[in-house]
């Protein structure tokens, strides 16, 4: 089975967000980009998972919850897991975790849950953009205790990346792939950053604008669409796998 899958999407929960971009919309725009795998990854939020899962499964469109994460060193990582319970205690670890800035939304944006009707339901008075106070070895390891997948962020870019922080990719860090944006090639990213072998690459929209939704992608072939199979796929076992990143 071969997939579409769109796993680093933006909320009106993320303050650099678009105030169009609420999982109503996220979920319609998904659908006419043939999203079959989606996921929410708010900064430092899982919120907004809950509605779009359930709205994602009326379309045959399986939904993801994750976050993208911010840890100390500043390096955005995406954070995924299945199950209600995993994000619960991904939410709870965000929480515990993050730096509490009180949130100025005429200098950062708005940072607001809303319903299927897109009424607001709650904002959240924190800045959701700020690091949490654990390191990237320790919010991998969290993760991958409960069962998720970690997977550092644009990698390539020159802001909140792996590379723009640390200047490399760490030889023991535990991921599970890397995301890598559209504008660089996976061959050019390698000769200048060594990397574990077998690493896959993984390509997203990385979405704040609702025309961005699915307009970069990555392609799997998934033994049936779960999340047991997506994990496979990134980690080279069983009969899943990724589709080689094109691009753009």
């Amino acid at each position: 089975m071969i997939v579409k899958a769109d796993l680093h999407i933006h909320s009106v929960l993320s303050p650099c967000a678009d105030l169009e971009m609420s999982p109503v919309n996220i979920v319609t725009r998904a659908v006419q980009m043939g999203l079959g795998l989606i996921a929410v990854t708010d900064h430092n939020c899982t919120l907004h998972g809950p509605l779009t899962r359930s709205l994602a499964a009326r379309q045959g469109i399986y939904c993801l919850f994750g976050a993208e994460v911010n840890t100390r060193e500043e390096i955005h990582c995406l954070c995924l897991v299945d199950s209600e319970a995993q994000r619960i205690a991904l939410q709870e670890f965000i929480e515990q975790n993050i730096t509490r800035i009180p949130n100025n939304r005429h200098v950062f944006g708005y940072q607001v849950m809303v319903n299927e009707q897109e009424e607001i339901v709650q904002e959240i008075d924190y800045l959701l953009h700020a690091a949490l106070t654990k390191s990237i070895d320790e919010v991998a390891g969290f993760i991958h205790g409960i069962g998720g997948v970690f997977i550092p962020a644009h990698v390539d870019r020159p802001k909140y990346s792996i590379t723009s922080q640390l200047g490399f990719v760490p030889p023991l860090l535990e991921y599970d792939a890397l995301e890598i944006s559209k504008n660089t090639l996976v061959e050019q990213f390698m000769k200048t950053n060594p990397i574990k072998p077998n690493t896959q690459f993984i390509r997203n929209s990385d979405s704040h604008f609702i025309h961005q939704v699915g307009s970069t992608y990555t392609g799997y072939d998934l033994e049936e669409l779960s999340f047991e199979c997506f994990k496979n796929a990134l980690l080279n076992r069983g009969n899943s796998s990724v589709l080689p990143v094109v691009q753009f």
